[in-house]
């Protein structure tokens, strides 16, 4: 299961390196939610996938799975989430004032400065 893992994880990161050097603003939001997608997956494949024990202590339980990589992993959706979404709004601001999404045409000028 750990290199199945590997590859998705590996094709997100691909994907989202090739989405983020692209000149599309919105394509450059979309590789930033796939890279965090291929983070969170990389942070649980790293805690185990064993699944075979639940992350809670019990008295007399001696077989648990550490709950740490999904603490972290649900703290960095959230903030992925709340980032993606404040990118989204600044970007659709930007197409509103500037009536483009090509970061070669939103380059100021020296004659604009």
């Amino acid at each position: 299961m750990e290199i199945l893992m590997s590859i998705l994880i590996g094709f997100l990161f691909m994907a989202a390196v090739y989405l983020i050097l692209s000149r599309s603003l919105l394509r450059i939001i979309i590789g930033t939610g796939l890279l965090s997608h291929g983070t969170h997956l990389l942070l649980l494949t790293m805690g185990g996938l064993n699944g075979k024990a639940a992350p809670v202590l019990k008295d007399g339980v001696t077989d648990y799975a550490d709950p740490i990589p999904q603490a972290l992993i649900l703290t960095a959706i959230v903030i992925s989430f709340g980032v993606t979404a404040f990118s989204l709004v600044l970007a659709y601001r930007t197409y509103k004032e500037i009536g483009t999404d090509n970061m070669e045409l939103m380059k100021g000028t020296e004659d604009n400065d």
